[in-house]
């Protein structure tokens, strides 16, 4: 699986860590920055990771900044994008079951290291479960079109 990383500023410290743990799960991963934690603006980010699995390019993203909504909100906005902010192993879980997430934000000042791994492993490993679900998600992604 093709995945893009990237954070700002709040949730580069962590950055390194997810980019290395997910390659050693067998991912092809590219990191799309920043190169340091010198102040950005999350929204920067965000686009790059959610265009790029919009257009194809990756498969799924992971996005981290201070609380991971900020991230959520932007990258939401690009159409053929279902970006969430994760904290648990559990949600990351049911937004791949029930809502065929491509795209998960994390916290990087609230969530541990640690925590932040298991939710990624889940959210890469986790497949859409279909069924009753198209259909919500599909309305979903209409909304992509008004």
């Amino acid at each position: 699986m093709r995945v893009a990383v990237a954070s700002d500023h709040a949730g580069f410290c962590q950055k390194a860590c997810i980019v290395a743990y997910i390659a050693s799960l067998g991912h092809e991963v590219a990191d799309l920055g920043p190169e340091t934690d010198a102040r950005v603006d999350y929204p920067d980010y965000a686009d790059k990771v959610a265009v790029g699995v919009a257009d194809g390019t990756y498969d799924r993203g992971v996005l981290i900044c201070g609380t991971g909504l900020g991230m959520a909100m932007t990258a939401d906005k690009v159409p053929g994008v279902r970006a969430t902010a994760i904290q648990t192993p559990g949600f990351a879980a049911l937004c791949r079951e029930h809502n065929n997430a491509n795209v998960i934000c994390l916290s990087g000042r609230f969530v541990s290291e640690e925590t932040n791994k298991e939710v990624v492993k889940v959210f890469l490993e986790t497949e859409f479960g279909g069924g009753r679900h198209e259909q919500r998600v599909a309305k979903m992604m209409a909304e992509d079109e008004r």
